[in-house]
């Protein structure tokens, strides 16, 4: 297939490229910056930049799948501008995306967006499938412009995916990577009450999940991608230090995490959101690591 991808160089578009590309699949790059046709990896490009609603029309044309990722970073503090920018840089691309896939002569077949499971807000011990209504808070309400925005594809008649995507675990990048240092130092803790529920994938899986999205024809709409296992911050804390044989004695108490991060502590932190994979398990993925314990010993080295 040739297949266009958008944030290619993110934490999860660094890993699905060469995964693709190795599967024998042509991959263009939809890139923000003007490099020339081909990018150093030898891949194909094309230029847009959602800020000035501009794309390489020609060059959309010819390709069988997209896959969206691109979007603001929504780790740090939540400044007002910052906010702007995690909404903007989703909201805004994908609808400059979509709507001009739905003015090609010969559209792909599949648009796969990035969405997040923020879309259902703190839930405490409910647990969440696609079928679950948005919650509250501003993470939701991203996602659901996010996911909004796709609209112009849907109408066309391209199979719309959305990704709500877990907690990603990664040693190269996202909240592992951040969690390494202090838990290898021995100083690493639960989290507030250790009793909201993580949702996690592994990075593999969020790998196996888009290429499940992209060949399977009967998936569309929204979409979990978390393992089936859905743990508490404290079993994961725990979990993480035997698996780096390291003491878990530091909690970092509430008020601390809002003192330091402010509403993003309370929205990404501290909130509980306790989700199934309904559409994959129901469509026959099969999820690689299904424990956070095997997950994590495959990405550790452990």
């Amino acid at each position: 297939m040739n297949i266009l991808v958008s944030g290619s160089t993110g934490l999860i578009g660094s890993e699905l490229v060469p995964f693709l590309t190795t599967k024998g699949h042509n991959v263009t790059r939809l890139k923000r910056s003007k490099s020339g046709s081909e990018s150093k990896f030898g891949e194909a490009e094309v230029y847009w930049n959602p800020d000035s609603n501009k794309v390489d029309m020609p060059s959309l044309e010819g390709h069988d799948a997209v896959v969206h990722l691109a979007g603001e970073n929504v780790a740090g503090i939540w400044t007002d501008e910052k906010k702007n920018k995690i909404r903007k840089s989703r909201v805004n691309g994908t609808r400059l995306l979509s709507k001009s896939l739905s003015e090609l002569g010969k559209p792909p077949k599949v648009l796969v967006c990035a969405s997040a499971i923020g879309y259902y807000g703190d839930r405490g011990d409910e647990v969440l499938t696609e079928e679950s209504a948005q919650g509250t808070g501003f993470l939701a309400e991203v996602c659901r412009e996010w996911e909004a925005a796709a609209e112009p594809a849907v109408q066309k008649g391209i199979r719309v995916v959305h990704l709500r995507f877990g907690l990603v675990l990664s040693p190269k990048g996202g909240a592992l990577k951040t969690m390494l240092l202090p838990f290898r130092m021995g100083v690493g803790g639960t989290i507030g009450s250790g009793k909201q529920y993580l949702s996690w994938v592994a990075i593999d899986d969020v790998v196996g999940a888009i290429y499940h999205a992209i060949t399977n024809e009967n998936l569309k709409g929204p979409v979990n991608v978390v393992a089936p296992n859905p743990v508490t911050n404290q079993e994961f804390t725990k979990t993480l230090g035997r698996v780096l044989k390291r003491p878990t004695l530091l909690p970092i108490p509430a008020f601390a995490l809002r003192l330091l991060a402010g509403e993003m502590a309370d929205e990404m932190l501290l909130a509980s959101t306790r989700v199934e994979p309904k559409r994959l398990l129901s469509t026959d993925y099969k999820f690689r690591y299904s424990k956070p314990e095997s997950a994590l010993r495959h990405l550790l080295g452990k």
